[in-house]
């Protein structure tokens, strides 16, 4: 959704940043001036005892010199809050009474009706809530007292009893002015297939309330008492309001805790849920009674990096944590991923805190295994794998896998920890005719029944070489395509001339490939430096506080486009360059397999040589122009002109 110009300006005007960051903060009256809007107090970011933070109302800007954290009243909603950019403005303007721009008839229709479900589902909360203290209800509170549960977690999570009775609720909603369709389409209640008077669709359960990530209430779930129910548990209805595969229990709070540091643990159901909210682990989430779906995935990646999945320990949760991982091979991006905590078998979240306590769950959790580690288990648990044959099918098989994951260097990782792991199983040998079992194992052996060839030393040419002796060519990248990435946001002009470059770049950070898809999108905007910083405010700061980037002679330039040019068009025929060579290497390395030899010393020489020629041009044509900075623009204005770097016109 756009903003109507000059909406943001408002906002801004009618918003006191000081009162925004006071409801999160103490200020220090000794260093604090109101009546100037000059405001400190300790940090809200990182943990401190003296006023380093500092507000200026007047500017609308603060700035903490003890972390450098800085921003606007936008920024400080999104970080505190751990909210997406326009909900931090819905927030915003909710508080300065400031109504969100309709899109277009239609869609304010749509959030209108919305609304009024969402008030219906709310007055169920409240009914239910109410009957749980009534004598109706008594069964579900021992059942409540006998899961440990207090009275002050029940009304954190608002959980109420819905009466055996085919029209209790139907009848209270009517009672108070609510029109049946308002009911049917909440998903309250349903017609019978043959006809007659809609009925409760809960009867005889301990409900649930179901709320988005704004605090909206848009569903319930419902336990059942009685034990020979049809279903344990009962989910709401799809409606217009409640989707199940793009909803989470416990959304809000769970965001909220994660971006205060918690780690986001991703559970089976509400009473696994409740339970390690109440043991202390408050940024927790529970898929809606389907499997995790890739909606669901991208909302726990919005709230954390790498959700901990902590599924039931038996046959059923395993299986539910291995559909997981095929859900979530295609999606997986750089410090995108997910980890797995393996409980006991037979046992759920709920139940271990309650037998063993908070302690117990939280060292499995710290030894929660990476998703790797569970593929593999997957292909590889409970299987004999005696023959070529079966190896190959492995092989086959885990290629296969692999193949699922988009992000090329996030694949080349996983290939290489299978590798490993491949190694682990099958990199073994039988003890010899005249070597006892018992005999001491032979160098470069890992354990017991599995050896390892020792690592033989590289030929002195390769250890001579200038790639050996260089350093690490993934942070030589990372700060090139830094420099890349802030020329481009300081000349936007040159945005469009050196966009297939862009585009083809596999960059080495989420920042910096966020950072690219805002210069490409917003590469013509009248405000282009505000749209950038909409997109991707956070990683902008980041690039701009980097000393090298600083002093990069195209950042400091801003009005010479044509130093630009010559600089970006280096850095990127570097950077093609130097990548050529490590994917000489990786090729290099698969045909290793473990084992140094000539063929493979040669190539990785042959590979230097590329680079070493490749830095040397550029050094040896500018000493030959000498300080002839015409010839020298004319030079690498044709350099610029015949490379494939270049979009070319027409």
């Amino acid at each position: 959704m756009s903003l109507p110009p000059g909406f943001l300006d408002e906002l801004r005007t009618r918003t006191s940043l000081s009162q925004v960051v006071g409801r999160k903060v103490m200020w220090d009256q000794r260093k604090s001036n109101q009546g100037k809007g000059d405001m400190w107090a300790p940090c809200p970011f990182h943990q401190e005892k003296s006023a380093s933070f500092h507000v200026d109302d007047r500017k609308g800007f603060y700035y903490c010199f003890g972390c450098h954290a800085k921003g606007d009243a936008v920024s400080f909603i999104r970080e505190t809050e751990n909210v997406g950019f326009m909900e931090a403005i819905e927030i915003l303007a909710r508080e300065a009474g400031m109504p969100m721009p309709a899109p277009d008839p239609q869609a304010q229709a749509k959030t209108d009706r919305r609304a009024q479900l969402a008030a219906v589902v709310e007055q169920a909360v409240q009914f239910y809530r109410l009957q749980l203290q009534t004598g109706a209800g008594a069964e579900a509170r021992a059942y409540l007292d006998r899961r440990k549960l207090p009275q002050a977690s029940r009304d954190r999570f608002e959980l109420g009893f819905a009466p055996d009775n085919r029209h209790a609720l139907w009848n209270h909603l009517k009672s108070k002015g609510i029109a049946p369709d308002l009911i049917l389409a909440s998903g309250l209640a349903a017609t019978p297939d043959g006809g007659g008077e809609p009925y409760d669709r809960f009867r005889g359960r301990i409900i649930f309330p179901i709320r988005d990530a704004r605090g909206r209430a848009i569903s319930l779930g419902g336990r059942a008492m009685d034990p020979n129910a049809r279903a344990k548990y009962l989910n709401g209805p799809e409606t217009e309001l409640f989707d199940k595969g793009r909803s989470l229990y416990n959304h809000g709070p769970a965001r909220e805790a994660a971006g205060k540091g918690k780690p986001l643990i991703v559970a089976e159901g509400y009473m696994d849920t409740i339970a390690l909210v109440e043991a202390g682990f408050t940024a927790a989430v529970a898929p809606l009674g389907t499997a995790i779906t890739e909606d669901q995935l991208r909302l726990m990646w919005r709230i954390a990096p790498e959700p901990i999945i902590a599924l039931d320990g038996d046959n059923a949760g395993l299986k539910a944590a291995m559909r997981v991982i095929d859900v979530a091979l295609p999606l997986l991006e750089a410090g995108q991923s997910l980890r797995f905590c393996l409980l006991p078998q037979g046992q759920d979240p709920d139940d271990l805190i309650r037998a063993q306590g908070a302690p117990a769950m939280q060292r499995l959790l710290d030894e929660a295994v990476p998703m790797v580690t569970l593929l593999w288990r997957r292909e590889t648990e409970g299987r004999d794998f005696d023959s070529p044959e079966r190896k190959a099918a492995l092989d086959k098989t885990l290629r296969a896998t692999l193949t699922l994951i988009k992000d090329p260097s996030i694949r080349g990782h996983y290939g290489e920890a299978i590798k490993q792991l491949r190694w682990d199983l099958f990199g073994t040998r039988r003890p010899g005719p005249n070597q006892s079992p018992n005999a001491p194992r032979p160098q470069g052996a890992r354990k017991k029944g599995e050896w390892k060839p020792p690592i033989l030393p590289a030929l002195q040419s390769t250890k001579n070489s200038l790639l050996a002796g260089a350093p690490d060519d993934r942070v030589t990248e990372h700060l090139r395509e830094a420099i890349i990435l802030a020329t481009l946001a300081v000349h936007p002009r040159l945005i469009h001339r050196f966009e297939s470059a862009l585009e083809r770049i596999d960059f080495t950070s989420r920042d910096h490939d966020r950072l690219r898809s805002a210069l490409l999108r917003h590469a013509d905007a009248a405000n282009f430096r505000e749209k950038i910083y909409e997109d991707a405010g956070q990683a902008l700061e980041t690039l701009f506080s980097l000393p090298h980037v600083l002093i990069a002679p195209p950042v400091r330039n801003t009005e010479d486009a044509e130093l630009a040019t010559m600089c970006l068009a280096e850095d990127l025929a570097k950077l093609e360059a130097g990548r050529g060579v490590l994917k000489e290497i990786r090729d290099a390395a698969e045909d290793l397999d473990g084992l140094a030899d000539e063929g493979v010393t040669w190539r990785l020489s042959q590979a230097t040589d590329a680079r070493n020629r490749a830095g040397r041009t550029s050094n040896e044509d500018a000493a030959d122009l000498g300080e002839d900075r015409a010839a020298l623009s004319r030079a690498l204005q044709n350099l610029i002109d015949t490379q494939t770097w270049v979009k070319k016109k027409g």
